[in-house]
């Protein structure tokens, strides 16, 4: 969901620093201070992300990186921050209701209803976030993140342990998301590790999420995604993308753009962040930053 929407849910502005985690590592910023960005790498298997199981196989290693990162934070007067948790981590979902109950405990039991036919664990006891989008649709479209309580107990505790509050916890997408321009009907493609997510965006609606493994990464197997997703928007969306937006390629973002115009039709560019260059490991914190920074 749009940061810029869920601040205005919040009676107290979001926190200034930030923390993006990945399986490659922990990248960390406050906003205001570029030359604060920090990167500390995990060591390979720390995490294996994933929504089904824990993701923190190695919680020493997890807790060393937040203790290095943690600084001044650490020891001293508890302070909010905000977690930006790797997309797999989570079940990302639009869902859609011909009506939509007012009042929250309504809204929560319905959510977790039309979840349970399609998430892998228990939903009850799950942790959950929704955000109501407006739109000219008869239907209403709620964005939902849903993954196990444990998973995001794990990846909060050693914040917590350094002196620092969760206060806002959200994913790599979904904060990214306020990186790409709003107008019209547009698809985010967006690559960390061997992880894909798509988002697909209509006139400032999150229409559609995808987030899946493509182990070999290759641009066949990326466009082996995108293709069927452009039949489904053009059948459901009454419309064909105008534009694609790629995250993560690195080196191979040229390349990616020619070969997806190509194959896709569409026009390409990378996603842009005036705070520096998006890519697989701090994508989400970025759109945090800008944000944060466009909203104070």
């Amino acid at each position: 969901m749009p940061l810029t929407r869920l601040k205005n849910l919040l009676r107290e502005p979001p926190p200034a620093t930030a923390f993006e985690i990945s399986e490659a590592g922990i990248a960390a910023a406050t906003a205001g201070q570029r030359a604060a960005m920090e990167f500390q790498p995990l060591k390979k298997g720390t995490l294996e992300v994933s929504p089904l199981k824990e993701n923190v196989v190695d919680p020493d290693d997890f807790s060393a990186a937040v203790r290095s990162l943690a600084g001044p934070h650490a020891g001293r007067k508890r302070k909010d921050v905000a977690l930006i948790l790797p997309d797999y981590s989570t079940r990302l979902a639009v869902l859609d209701f011909d009506e939509f109950p007012s009042g929250p405990e309504e809204q929560l039991a319905l959510i977790r209803f039309r979840l349970k036919r399609s998430v892998p664990f228990d939903v009850e006891s799950a942790a959950l976030s929704y955000f109501v989008q407006t739109s000219g649709h008869k239907r209403i479209e709620v964005v939902t993140a849903v993954a196990p309580l444990e998973v995001v107990a794990r990846y909060e505790a050693p914040f917590r342990a350094a002196g620092m509050n969760p206060g806002l916890v959200t994913t790599s997408a979904l904060a990214a998301l306020e990186l790409a321009p709003e107008a019209g009907l547009s698809v985010v493609a967006k690559i960390s590790g061997s992880v894909l997510t798509v988002l697909v965006r209509d006139k400032g609606q999150l229409r559609l999420v995808r987030c899946l493994e493509v182990p070999a990464s290759t641009l066949k197997d990326i466009a082996a995604v995108l293709i069927p997703t452009f039949v489904y928007i053009e059948d459901n969306l009454g419309g064909r993308p105008g534009k694609l937006f790629l995250c993560g390629f690195g080196e191979d973002t040229e390349e990616a753009a020619g070969y997806f115009e190509d194959e896709l039709g569409v026009e390409v560019e990378p996603l842009r962040s005036p705070l520096g260059e998006p890519g697989e490991h701090n994508a989400g914190l970025l759109g945090y930053l800008c944000s944060v920074a466009g909203n104070n």
